[in-house]
C-alpha cells in the first residue's frame, strides 16, 4: 500500500458516512438543530464539503468546485461565496439551507471526486511541499491532507450522530 491508497483509502470513509448521515433526509431533517445553537446535518455537511473544497483547491494551485462547477448558485444561500463556515455565528450556521440532500451529496462528490484526482497525482516527496507559510512550522501538502481528512470525518461523525438522535425521536 502506498500513500496513494491510504489517502484514498481515509477520504473514501468520510464519503461512506457523509452518504449514510444524508441520504434519505427530508428539508426538516438537514436543517434540524439539536438546541439553538447546535450544527444541523446540512451545516455540518456543507461545512466540511467547503473546507475539503477550499484547502484541496488552494494547495493544487486550481479553482474550488464551488465556483467553477457552479455549486455556489445552485446552493444560493445569502452568505459570501468564500464562506467555508469557520467562525460562522449561530445565525449563519442556521442560514445554510439546501433544498435537498441530493443537492448536498451532489456537491460533497464533486468534491471528492476532484480531491481523489488530486491525490492520485501526488507521490511521497510532493507531500513534503509547503503549502501555507502562515504557521510555525510552514504546513506541508501531507499535514494538510491529513488535517482536512480528520476534521472531515469528525464533522462526518457528528452528522451521523444527529441524524441519530433524530432518528430515535421519531
Amino acid at each position: 500500500m502506498n500513500v496513494t491508497d491510504i489517502l484514498t483509502d481515509g477520504y473514501t470513509r468520510i464519503q461512506e458516512t457523509v452518504h449514510a448521515a444524508v441520504e434519505g433526509l427530508g428539508p426538516d431533517d438537514l436543517h434540524a438543530r439539536l438546541d439553538d445553537d447546535a450544527n444541523s446535518i446540512a451545516w455540518l455537511v456543507w461545512h466540511l464539503t467547503r473546507v475539503q473544497d477550499d484547502h484541496i483547491a488552494d494547495a493544487a494551485g486550481t479553482e474550488q468546485v464551488w465556483t467553477a462547477q457552479g455549486w455556489a448558485g445552485r446552493f444560493d444561500l445569502p452568505l459570501p461565496t468564500d464562506a467555508t463556515g469557520y467562525g460562522q455565528s449561530s445565525e449563519e450556521v442556521a442560514a445554510v439551507r439546501v433544498g435537498s440532500a441530493d443537492l448536498l451529496l451532489g456537491y460533497y462528490d464533486a468534491v471528492h471526486e476532484n480531491t481523489l484526482a488530486h491525490i492520485r497525482g501526488l507521490d511521497g516527496q510532493a507531500l513534503g511541499r509547503v503549502v501555507d507559510e502562515g504557521w510555525d512550522p510552514p504546513v506541508t501538502l501531507g499535514v494538510r491532507l491529513v488535517s482536512v481528512l480528520s476534521d472531515d470525518l469528525q464533522h462526518a461523525g457528528q452528522a451521523a450522530f444527529v441524524r441519530g438522535v433524530l432518528e430515535r425521536r421519531a
